[in-house]
Parts: C-alpha cells; structure tokens; sequence
C-alpha cells in the first residue's frame, strides 16, 4: 500500500464536472509484419496480458480516506480482468483519418471508473481508408490516469508494453512478484491520517520558511544575490514583477470546458527540425516545437480576427525525474510558464524571442526552483492545492505545451509494427487546449486535443500547424546560414585507456598515410620514367 503525492492527488481532487484528468495515446499498427501476417484481439490480449507484471499501475486501484481527511492509498490488486480493461471497436466503413479522430475524442471524452485500477485500452479496427496507413491496419488507444503517470513515465510505458521486434520473446522479460494488498480498515486510515498530519506540520513550517526566503526576500544578504541573479539575466526584479504583473490576454481557449473533446495529429520530420536546429544559433528541438505552436495559433486565430495584441502563455511541464526516466515515483515534474510569442508573424523573429523566453523562464525557475510546485502539492491539503492551482497558476496561462522525447527504434505490438503515435493529453478549464509532441522513430508526433466548443474546425488547426512549421523550414533555410558538418567533441577527461588507443589509432593512421604518400611518390616517379623514355624513343 502506498500513499499518493501531492500532486499526484491533485489530478484526482481537479476530476470534477466536464474536467477529466486522464492521459492517454494511440498508436496506429501495420499487421503484415505480424508473424503470418495478420493480428487477432486475442493475439494483442495476450500480448498484453504478459506485460501486466513491468509496471505496478496496471494493477492499482484507489482506497479514498473517509471525508477526506488525508490523501487516498494505491493497493494492488493480484488479478486484474483484462478483458474489462482492453475492449475491443471497429470504424465504420469507409475507416477513414477524420472518423479515427472522431472517435478517439469519444474515447477520451468519458471518465475512468475509479474502482478499478485506472487505466483503459481499445483495440480500434476497420482503418481502411487513411492515406499513407496500409488497408487493414488498426489502431490502440491506452488510457491512464494522470494520477499515475506523467509524461516521462508514460513514455518508459510505452516502451514496456511493446516490443523491439516482431517476434517477441516474453520468456526474457522482468518480472514483479504480484502483490495482494488488502483493504485497511477505517480505524487504520484515521490513524495514518493523524500520524501524517504531524508529520507533515513542521515540513510544511521549514518549507514555508525557506519559501519566504527566497521569494519574499527575507535576508538581505539573500534577495541581494536573486537581484543580482535577475539582472544579470535580464529579468525584472521581484519588485518589479510585483507591480507590473499581467495576466495574459483572454482567448477562446480560457472559458470552462465542455462534456466534448476534439482530436488532431500532425506528424513532421526530425531531419527538417534538426535543420532549422542546426540553421538556428542555439536553438534546441523544444523552440522549433514551440515556435511551430506559436506560429499556428497565430494562423489560427488570425484567421478569425481573435488575434491578441500581446503573447500567449504556455504551461510548459519540466520532468523532474533526471536520467532515472521511469521508476514508481509518481508525479514528477515542475511547471515553467513560457510565452508563445503568438504576436510575431515572422517565424525566424518568433524563434528568437521564444529562445530569449525560454532563456528568462529557465532563470527565474533557477531561482525559485523547479521543484517549488511539486513541494508545495506535497504540504497542501487537498482543497488549498487546487484553490492555489486554479486561482493562481492557471490564471497566468493560456495553454499546455509539453514535448516528450520517445523511442528512436520501430516499436511492436503482437509483432505489428507501430507506423504511427500520438500523445492525447488534457485540456481542462481556462486552458482549453493541450498541444502535446511526442518523437518516435524519425517524427516528431503533435497532437492537439481541445474542448469542442472551442475548436470546432480541429482540422484546420492542423492546416496551421503545417503551414507553422512549413514556414519556419523555409525562412530557415533562407537565412543564409548554412548546416554545420557534424562535430566530434572529444571527452572532457578522457580515461588512460582511452588515450592510449587514442595515440594507437593515430599512430596506424599516420604510419598508413606516410605508406599511401610513399606510394603515390613511387608511383610519380615510375611515371615520368615511363614518359620520358617514350619521349626518347619517339
């Protein structure tokens, strides 16, 4: 049994209303590499079934504490249904991208049933008509709650409930040991309510101390040094963000949700962003994402005279979790606020000023921590935290944007190889629309999901996303500068053993370029023999 965070309960405590705080994917699958070449359900259930034991949310279901007067437990449950959990659909005939799309946001739009272990899939069939995807495909939606996972544990799941080829050998997998935890009894859940009570009282007064420290300046020695941190970095002091604070500009995304979701995908190419990477002085990966965002909410906005006059905000999730990606740990992640620069139509002056953001919102997070959200989630009750979430940081956002790297390698189900990916995440109120990336194998996947309400037209969202990026690659490519050769960088503190064959490789190569110049000489000099006795001759 074990307790949730913070902030994984805040996920549960914001689930009211049409607000649903699950995350999910699809994968679209081409069967013809299946052993055979076909893919049965029962296939895919026992494929599944075998992977129950790499990850123990499968098995988690939620014991709540009576009124609420501590956070909930996970218990694991030794047998799970699979077939409760892993249902089984078909389009209708023609099968085509836009009723694929269709029905996901379905899907997407119901809440979990939160007596059992909360997660859902569906095996969806009949993708007959999709441009690009071989007839007979089909198509695997996952869905968890954010409870559970976050992005970068999802991305570790994904990997788990898939194979690196066709003919999986399950022989070779890790293994848990299956757990039966039973309920505890009410007398048992007040008393770990009290005892964690007490506990968490003189952590939540050292924490608000150290918080006080760092934001409100207490020890001049202290606020000196963040003074000097902010202006050095360009940024406003705390003074000044006190008193110049705005909130961004209200959009068609900021009202409350509907019961109704809506569904898009973009696939781009890695290579061409690696271009416009490498064509971009500093630029990562993450600011051609963002900028491509950026860019089509101005299409897309534009298009209906919506456009604000000043940025729009993102809320940019930050991982928390270091090179240990996955791990049962919960929610780990921070939260950055970054602007889109949605004001800037021209996407190589856009990129630039979301560099200089991301530049400014990487220093102020340095300074409070990135950490700070997670910890104040974890003293909060449950009723401050999501006052304290949708009364001050939604208000000071637009959107979601968050981009997970995933894998490099093609991925299998049931020996179907994965052709396709997409990220469904949450929009929720105030920010009514989520713009999710997720890379795999050579594409970076962009998914938007929205309130219905609010994007109506979800298709000509992903025309915007299109024509964004499809503009950035050209001024890109415009710019002037051209693609750098690929750099060898050498290791800071190269081992002995490194060096030593290091010299060796360079040695054989210098002794092979004396041979080969040698050689050549030798060469030369039997040719102008060879010539000048033709010469004699003639």
């Amino acid at each position: 049994m074990r307790q949730l965070s913070g902030m994984d309960n805040l996920f549960l405590q914001l689930e009211h209303g049409n607000q649903y705080m699950h995350v999910a994917s699809f994968g679209i699958y081409d069967p013809s590499t299946a052993p055979g070449g076909k893919v049965r359900f029962k296939d895919i259930l026992k494929f599944f079934e075998s992977r129950l034991d790499l990850s123990p949310v499968f098995r988690r279901r939620l014991v709540t504490v009576p009124m609420a007067l501590d956070r909930p437990y996970w218990i694991e449950d030794a047998d799970v249904d699979v077939e409760f959990h892993v249902r089984h659909i078909a389009l209708p005939h023609p099968g085509d991208w836009r009723q694929l799309c269709i029905q996901i946001a379905r899907i997407h739009s119901r809440p979990l049933d939160r007596s059992k272990p909360l997660w859902e899939a569906y095996v969806i069939e009949g993708l007959d008509n999709i441009p690009g995807i071989p007839s007979g495909s089909f198509a695997f939606y996952t869905k968890f709650h954010h409870a559970t996972i976050d992005g970068e544990s999802g991305a570790v799941l994904l990997q788990a409930i898939h194979s690196v080829s066709p003919e999986a050998d399950d022989e070779d997998l890790p293994r848990r040991a299956r757990v039966q935890d039973r309920d505890p009894s009410q007398v048992e859940l007040y008393t770990r309510a009290l005892v964690n009570t007490l506990q968490r009282a003189p952590r939540a007064a050292s924490f608000s101390v150290k918080t006080a420290a760092r934001l409100a300046g207490i020890g001049a020695g202290y606020m000196g040094q963040v003074k000097q941190m902010l202006q050095e970095a360009g940024l406003p002091t705390v003074e000044t963000i006190r008193s110049k604070l705005r909130r961004p500009p209200v959009t068609r995304f900021s009202a409350k949700v509907s019961a109704h979701r809506v569904v898009e995908v973009v696939g781009l190419p890695m290579a061409e962003i690696k271009q416009v990477r490498q064509r971009i002085e500093g630029a990562t990966i993450n600011d051609v994402f963002m900028t491509t965002v950026g860019g089509a909410l101005n299409l897309y906005l534009g298009a209906k005279d919506e456009l604000p006059d000043r940025t729009m905000t993102a809320q940019v999730p930050m991982t928390l979790r270091g090179e240990n990606k996955g791990g049962d740990h919960g929610n780990q992640v921070g939260v950055a606020v970054m602007p889109l620069h949605t004001e800037i139509a021209d996407p190589i002056a856009r990129l630039h000023a979301i560099q200089e953001g991301a530049r400014k919102a990487k220093m102020m997070v340095a300074v409070v921590g990135k950490d700070l959200a997670k910890n104040i989630y974890d003293l909060l009750p449950a009723v401050a935290s999501e006052i304290f979430t949708t009364r001050v940081m939604v208000p000071t956002m637009n959107i979601v944007v968050s981009n997970v790297r995933g894998p490099d390698v093609p991925m299998y189900l049931a020996g179907a190889q994965m052709i396709a990916f997409a990220p469904v995440s949450i929009p929720m109120n105030g920010l009514g629309l989520n713009v999710t990336g997720f890379s795999y194998h050579g594409t970076l996947w962009i998914c938007a999901v929205a309130c219905r309400d609010m994007m109506p037209d979800p298709a000509f969202f992903a025309d915007c996303l299109r024509s964004s990026f499809a503009r950035l690659v050209a001024a890109a490519a415009d710019s002037g500068h051209e693609i750098p050769s690929a750099k060898v960088a050498a290791p800071a503190r190269p081992t002995r053993e490194a060096a030593a064959q290091s010299k060796a490789r360079g040695q054989a190569a210098a002794k092979s370029k004396v041979r080969g110049e040698a050689t050549t000489r030798s060469k030369a000099r039997a040719a102008r023999r060879k010539q000048g006795g033709r010469r004699r001759t003639a």
